[in-house]
């Protein structure tokens, strides 16, 4: 995108030296008056491309999270007064927009439940607000679309995004705030001053990301989006359960056929494009074995692992699939694959322990878009150090 305008840039200059200012505790009054960010109209492009410029210089993402805040309390009337009713035509943005509204209205009838708990605390308005709460932690299927959708699509169109990395941050405040008002309830032991606070910073963040939204990263996508964009975005959109934004039936767009570019050695595929050299490295790192068995029943691949649960050589391939099994396994394999061809069963899982190991082995049915069997993948893992995996890691612990 090349419409950085020689005006564009200089406000952009403006709102990056403010923000910058605010980081270094300087005056707020005199920032303001400094810069003129009061009586110079800014656009949602300049405010983006301000932060991305902010966040390469100091990348303390709590810091420019307060001052973003203080930024847009200052732009709020400035960047409402635009219009920016040009993108409730587009599908996904109407969507998305409603689910906005969905949770504001739930906010704002929980609100009461507050002030209720607030003069009174009892189980019963505990209840409700657990409930609301809950709800509302469910209405945040719509980061996972911004983070998912959205935002990649923003990363290939708009040159500077680092601001999506803050919303993000937000995105994450909001869900572990939801979830600690949640578990202060489930407690048992209710503080009205924690919950206080929790609450506070929800209604805070939500607001504020649902205004970033439909006065700057929307209207934006309306003014450089084009329409196939809106469409791969909102053919995306079955995979996810917005709370409040009724989806309706969405046509997905069929992934192109993988295509083997041979010229540069590149593999086409529906979800990405690999190297030769990528793809045999992914499935060397892999921890699992693979084994590929075509519809009619002989071996086309297997994977490498460092570290394989069962012995292959390329010897197997070509090989018919029950020649690769003792005598006495073979009905057990080819009743699988009978099951696998009539369409009966999907996928068959064993397990057994080999000395000091305990390897889970699983058969998938493999078929194409028209559910033809095309063939069974087999994946064998060794699974004894995730089966004694006990509470939670969210840290790293090397």
């Amino acid at each position: 995108m090349s419409e950085f305008t020689e005006n564009i840039k200089k406000r952009t200059e403006l709102l990056t030296e403010y923000i910058q200012g605010l980081i270094d505790n300087q005056d707020g009054i005199k920032l303001l008056e400094k810069y003129k960010i009061r009586t110079t109209k800014f656009e949602p492009l300049e405010v983006i491309y301000a932060l991305d410029n902010v966040f390469r210089k100091i990348q303390d993402i709590e810091k420019i999270k307060i001052a973003s805040n203080k930024l847009f309390n200052i732009l709020y009337e400035n960047l409402k007064s635009l219009n920016n009713s040009e993108f409730t035509n587009i599908p996904i943005l109407e969507i998305l927009n409603r689910d906005n509204a969905g949770v504001k209205n739930k906010l704002l009838n929980t609100r009461e439940l507050i002030i209720q708990i607030n003069k009174n605390i009892n189980a019963e308005i505990l209840t409700k607000i657990q409930n609301n709460f809950q709800e509302i932690l469910n209405f945040t299927e719509h980061y996972k679309v911004m983070q998912n959708i959205i935002f990649p699509e923003i990363e290939n169109v708009i040159e500077k995004h680092n601001c999506l990395k803050i919303m993000w941050s937000f995105h994450d405040d909001i869900i572990n705030n939801l979830k600690n008002i949640i578990n202060l309830i489930d407690t048992g032991k209710f503080n009205l001053k924690q919950f206080n606070i929790f609450s506070s910073k929800v209604y805070f963040n939500i607001d504020t990301i649902i205004f970033r939204e439909e006065y700057v990263l929307f209207p934006i996508m309306s003014s450089y989006f084009e329409a196939e964009s809106f469409e791969k975005m909102l053919s995306q959109l079955s995979e996810f359960k917005l709370q409040y934004g009724k989806v309706g039936k969405i046509e997905k767009i069929k992934p192109k056929k993988s295509n083997l570019q041979n010229v540069n050695g590149i593999i086409e595929l529906s979800t990405g494009k690999l190297s030769i050299e990528q793809l045999e490295l992914i499935f060397s790192y892999l921890p699992v074995d693979m084994t590929f068995v075509d519809e009619n029943d002989e071996v086309k691949f297997y994977s490498d692992p460092k570290h394989r649960v069962f012995p292959r050589t390329k010897s197997i391939i070509g090989r018919k699939v029950q020649n690769c099994h003792p005598h006495e396994s073979v009905h057990i394999v080819n009743k699988i694959i009978e099951s696998f061809k009539k369409g009966e069963k999907d996928v068959a899982s064993f397990w057994i322990k080999m000395g000091m190991k305990f390897v889970l082995i699983k058969y998938f049915a493999v078929r194409d878009e028209n559910n033809n069997y095309k063939g069974i993948l087999e994946v064998s893992q060794e699974v004894s150090e995730i089966r004694n995996l006990e509470g939670e890691r969210r840290l790293l612990d090397w």
